[in-house]
């Protein structure tokens, strides 16, 4: 991978201090971008700036929850004024569901909690991004979800705030290809912090006790590969070679790299409204049932 894939560019990184974003970050510096790192600890920040530093890579740190606007805007901020552009922006900011939390005992404050860490993340860093990529011409908005949206993991608001940044993403990237702005999602497989320890394991345990996963993905739940592996493709997305790649939901894990085709209806039946009344409760039943 060439040293100086993304010289010159300026990058925000929220999330970037633990995990898949602080690897993300590293190899970004590693690349020549320079990048603000945020977390909402400031020292796992500070450690992250110091690590880029020492390998030679330009790096500023901005600690606080990225899902607060004003600490959304001084991000961006900060990238213009340590950098002089803001080319790439990557949300890997995020927080665990509660341990067996499900629909059946969740508080809406942790609810309310999980959507605003996921949703509210990429909603604030895009408003303020967008407009000035879009004057710009360029840039690369990079979100990171989740395959739990599935909802194979149980869960309420992360597989709910991930699924929602999806859809926030896919509209972000419509609207701004005119601008020449992409926009594009990693679903990434690691093992981090929120994927780690008795309480995450137990909970995996819990889920294929209760025959919502399956053997093979319980095994690879517990044996997720490091963060570095799903850092690439990140850097993929920040960087010229991904001009035409936008609107799309990528997975990396490990040694493995999918991405989610659209999604599109099956028809199960049609009949012109202008020639036909509604189709009955049997009628759909028939066509719908198993």
């Amino acid at each position: 991978m060439s040293q100086h894939l993304l010289a010159g560019r300026g990058a925000v990184v929220t999330g970037g201090s633990r995990g898949v974003g602080r690897a993300v970050a590293e190899l970004l510096g590693r690349l020549g971008a320079g990048v603000v790192v945020n977390g909402r600890d400031p020292d796992p920040v500070q450690e992250t700036v110091a690590a880029i530093s020492a390998s030679g890579g330009r790096a500023i740190a901005v600690a606080g929850a990225a899902n607060d606007a004003h600490i959304a805007a001084t991000l961006i901020e900060e990238c213009v004024n340590a950098f002089g552009r803001l080319d790439v922006l990557i949300n890997c900011a995020g927080i665990a569901e509660p341990p067996q939390a499900s629909i059946l005992n969740i508080s809406p404050e942790d609810f309310d909690h999980l959507i605003g860490a996921h949703l509210g993340t990429a909603f604030h860093t895009c408003r303020v991004a967008a407009p000035v990529m879009a004057a710009q011409g360029s840039g690369s908005i990079i979100n990171t979800s989740s395959i739990a949206f599935l909802g194979d993991y149980g869960g309420t608001g992360y597989p709910a705030g991930k699924g929602a940044v999806n859809g926030l993403t896919m509209a972000i990237a419509a609207e701004l290809r005119p601008s020449g702005v992409r926009a594009n999602v990693v679903c990434p497989g690691a093992k981090t912090r929120l994927s780690t320890g008795p309480d995450y394991e137990e909970q995996i345990e819990s889920l294929y006790r209760r025959g919502i996963l399956d053997e093979a993905t319980k095994q690879v739940s517990l044996d997720a590969p490091p963060a570095r592996f799903a850092a690439p493709i990140y850097a993929y997305l920040a960087s010229d070679l991904a001009t035409d790649i936008t609107g799309q939901i990528f997975v990396a894990a490990g040694g493995f790299v999918g991405r989610f085709d659209r999604p599109t209806p099956q028809v199960l039946a049609y009949r012109d409204h202008h020639d036909a009344e509604p189709w009955s409760v049997e009628d759909l039943h028939t066509m719908i049932a198993p």
